[in-house]
């Protein structure tokens, strides 16, 4: 099978451009991963940056309106958030949101979706922060009402955070049963298991030898509610940057913030293709790339070789 391809897009920081023309960037940056043949935009649902990415003063735009917006401006691509936290919205509210997205983008929405974990931003915008255990429990109620709300004419639900009483969700999605779900996280007991009875794709972060061990576990989890693992795809945000030659490595690192360089390789396209493959060859289908290192059309354009090259190689001859 091809593999799956995402463009993420965590960073509305871009050197010497006012705020008033932040979307333009972003729309300029959606569009070319788009030309080059990525599958998906994904965009983060945070109120602050947060600080893998960079000082939570930095611009963020909110996920929702920027996803309606982008479906105006793109054709082909995914959109969703990588993701949404649980505590953010109501969860009838949040599948509403999602399948206007759906029928605004023609069939193209995705809900992106994990347990929540930036207290920060809780506390600012005065959102309930509960212990990790409490929100794993609001996110099973807010995948089962998701879900529900997705598939059935007028679903309830009764749960312990959560109710619904015969909602009506119309428009109806477009996708057939409704967008398909993401699941952000790779908490072996809760999440992954979350992951087996919802999922339609899931991310993970990591080396592959930090990543690869979560794939057998939740092959467990998908027997043990007897679903056949190979439904769910598992992509990885992969730590590389790719580069045009050998002399570029350097250079193209030493552009980064110190803080945003640890365990990320300067590659080639072609040692790219080799180390993707070895993801692949773990179980792994699809790649994240963030804007947070390819920050620049360009950037994407050499991520779109890479596609280019590994799609072909997966046509029989």
């Amino acid at each position: 099978m091809a593999p799956f391809f995402s463009y993420h897009m965590p960073n509305y920081t871009f050197r010497g451009t006012p705020d008033v023309d932040l979307f333009d960037q972003t729309i300029a940056l959606a569009q070319a991963a788009e030309k080059s043949g990525f599958d998906m935009v994904t965009v983060m649902d945070h109120f602050y940056q947060i600080g893998v990415v960079g000082p939570e003063e930095e611009p963020m735009l909110e996920a929702y309106t920027t996803l309606g917006a982008l479906a105006m401006k793109t054709n082909r691509v995914l959109l969703g958030t990588m993701v949404t936290g649980v505590t953010y919205r109501n969860p009838a509210m949040l599948a509403k949101i999602v399948t206007t997205l759906d029928v605004i983008s023609k069939g193209r929405a995705v809900l992106g979706i994990g347990a929540a974990w930036n207290e920060s931003e809780h506390a600012g915008y005065g959102i309930e922060f509960p212990p990790i255990g409490r929100r794993e429990d609001r996110l099973e109620e807010a995948l089962t009402i998701a879900r529900a709300m997705f598939t059935e004419e007028r679903p309830s639900f009764e749960g312990t955070f959560y109710r619904i009483d015969r909602a009506l969700n119309r428009p109806r999605p477009v996708q057939p049963r409704g967008p398909k779900i993401l699941i952000g996280g790779s908490g072996e007991k809760r999440t992954l298991k979350l992951a087996a009875r919802f999922a339609d794709m899931t991310n993970w972060f990591g080396t592959l030898d930090e990543a690869a061990p979560k794939l057998a576990i939740l092959d467990r989890h998908c027997e043990s509610v007897g679903r056949d693992p190979a439904e769910i795809l598992r992509t990885v945000s992969v730590p590389v940057v790719l580069v045009d030659s050998e002399r570029d490595k350097a250079a193209t690192l030493a552009s980064l913030p110190e803080d945003r360089r640890g365990g990320l390789q300067a590659l080639t396209v072609d040692e790219g293709v080799d180390f993707l493959h070895r993801y692949m060859d773990a179980g792994f289908g699809g790649f994240v790339f963030r804007n947070v290192t390819t920050r620049t059309p360009d950037d994407i354009a050499r991520i779109g070789r890479l596609i280019s090259t590994m799609r072909a190689a997966e046509v029989p001859a």
